[in-house]
């Protein structure tokens, strides 16, 4: 149970994308990681381990093995569905004030009502010429969503459509009592409201995560969807020893919004990162593209498990069980990007270390989600394969999944990360270990 209260701890504090990087930087820097920046030049030494930053919302970490001919790769991303703090964002209506707000990702709205909420992410300070970030996260029961009585919407149990607008507003005061919302945030952050020259702030879930079950067999939390993969992978990387590959850990900022963003799945950065790897380790862009043929990634994102309730929405055959075993997600227009070759040889890897595996395809006549390893794949191509951890209510504001499932998936990543993958030809390959 020691790594499930370590992922809860990871999740509480982690209200943010940029709060999630900024423990993921924590648990480097006391691995003995340093942190490199793109715009400097990069001193890399064998056997060392770095990591590097977009944004404050995305992180690449790797260590130089004493050859380069191949990249292992973790992919998870950071960030969940959620409300997002508009510009100008008091709406004084009546007795009250209320927050404007805008949907960040698919989340299931309802989810949001009648819960503590709190606002957290970054917000930009001038002074002079200088531009400084700053994290903000009002660590106590600030707003709520409040419902509409049943006595005013006699429809409220029947299919109700939420406007965003109009229903998901969250209520922060009564009118003309206390501080406006900016003089509230610059008192948290310590600094003048008129200092507060930009903000990147976000609604979160209050509500502590938890272990339940008859033998505690589920954990529930707010972010389990990719938290709960992005924690295990980074457990799994700096736990694995003697890599034979090149061990790359790569959390995302921006998947549930489509990753187009310069942080994201779909920008330049792990193109950017794994070929400033290479060339500061003396060798070329044929190197590289040498060593992508000797390459595998693992895109971690959550997957759907059968529900107990609805069992009748999955598939026919493809049907996760939470905590029966990682899930292998496959989809025939390539949303997942697992395919036969890649498929198997992620089951060989659960194989040689006595893991189960569970497969997951939608309901022919449902469409799914998709996620970031097909889309990452437009910028850096190899072998990849999507899987997750099988949970409910996905993008629900509080979801739940399984406490072996995490324990899984920590090994895994850290046998991944020992392991080296080499292609022989066009149709072989050989895992060596």
């Amino acid at each position: 149970m020691q790594n499930i209260e370590s992922l809860l701890k990871f999740i509480e504090r982690s209200p943010s994308p940029y709060h999630a990087i900024e423990r993921v930087k924590e648990e480097l820097e006391n691995a003995g990681y340093t942190h490199l920046y793109e715009q400097e030049n990069w001193n890399l030494e064998k056997g060392k381990g770095y990591y590097v930053c977009r944004n404050n919302s995305s992180i690449m970490a790797f260590v130089i093995p004493e050859k380069i001919e191949g990249f292992n790769i973790v992919a998870s991303h950071c960030d969940s569905p959620t409300f997002k703090i508009k510009e100008n964002s008091q709406i004084c209506g009546g007795a009250y004030i209320t927050l404007n707000t805008e949907r960040y990702g698919g989340m299931i709205m309802a989810s949001w009502m009648d819960r503590p909420l709190s606002v957290a992410g970054r917000i930009v300070v001038k002074k002079g010429n200088t531009y400084s970030q700053k994290l903000v996260n009002v660590d106590r029961d600030l707003l709520i969503i409040p419902n509409l009585a049943i006595h005013m919407d006699r429809t409220q149990n029947e299919c109700k459509k939420f406007n965003p607008q109009v229903d998901m507003l969250p209520l922060y005061s009564l009118k003309d009592e206390g501080d406006s919302f900016m003089a509230m945030i610059a008192k948290e952050c310590g600094v003048e409201e008129e200092d507060i020259v930009g903000h990147d702030l976000f609604l979160y879930n209050r509500q502590k995560g938890t272990v339940l079950g008859a033998n505690q067999q589920f954990v529930c939390s707010s972010k389990l969807d990719d938290l709960q993969c992005a924690f295990s992978s980074l457990k799994g990387f700096v736990s694995a020893e003697n890599p034979k590959s090149t061990p790359i850990l790569a959390i995302f900022d921006n998947e549930e919004v489509g990753s187009e963003t310069k942080q994201g799945a779909a920008s330049t950065f792990l193109f950017d990162t794994l070929n400033r790897i290479v060339e500061e380790m003396g060798g070329n862009s044929i190197l590289y593209r040498k060593a992508l043929q000797n390459s595998f990634m693992i895109s971690a994102d959550n997957a759907h498990a059968v529900h107990p309730n609805q069992p009748s929405i999955s598939d026919p055959t493809n049907r996760p069980i939470i905590n029966k075993g990682v899930v292998i997600k496959y989809n025939a227009n390539q949303k997942y990007t697992t395919d036969a070759v890649s498929a198997s040889i992620f089951k060989g890897l659960l194989h040689d270390i006595n893991l189960p595996f569970q497969t997951f395809t939608n309901r022919s006549d449902i469409l799914g989600g998709s996620t970031l390893g097909n889309i990452s794949n437009t910028k850096v191509a190899l072998n990849t394969v999507d899987i997750g951890l099988p949970q409910l209510a996905m993008h629900s504001s509080y979801e739940t999944a399984g406490v072996k499932d995490t324990e899984d998936l920590i090994k895994i990543c850290k046998e991944f990360f020992e392991m080296k993958l080499v292609k022989i030809d066009d149709e072989n390959y050989i895992i060596k270990k």
